[in-house]
């Protein structure tokens, strides 16, 4: 299937707009300051280092409470994959632009200090 790269990443970088835009407005202050990086797929690093193929999104970096302390060597981001959020959603525009949604809140939610089951508790898995 034939994807739209510019497409997909208009789509999404909008819907990372109006994602953070729509949180209270401490969280999107520290939210906004995170930069959200929009990748096709996990790329050879990435899969090296244990990322699964078909992903959809990723945090890395340390998570805000920890970063005073923290010795990584990259700074705290979220990366969306696009392709594979658009081959979760089917190829649908609405639904892609849900995936990124909640894919991007999900990843936030790491930033922030949830594990995978608080996540599953908001209804972000």
């Amino acid at each position: 299937m034939k994807v739209d790269w510019n497409r997909l990443r208009g789509l999404a970088a909008k819907e990372v707009e109006a994602t953070l835009a729509a949180l209270p407005a401490p969280l999107r202050e520290r939210a906004q300051a995170l930069p959200v990086t929009l990748q096709r797929r996990p790329n050879a690093a990435q899969r090296g280092d244990g990322i699964e193929p078909d992903t959809l999104g990723l945090f890395v970096g340390s998570e805000f409470a920890a970063q005073e302390t923290s010795a990584l060597p990259l700074p705290p981001q979220i990366i969306l994959f696009l392709e594979n959020l658009w081959a979760q959603a089917e190829a649908d525009e609405e639904v892609f632009r849900q995936e990124v949604h909640t894919t991007c809140l999900h990843e936030l939610g790491h930033y922030l200090g949830l594990d995978e089951e608080g996540l599953f508790e908001r209804g972000l898995e």
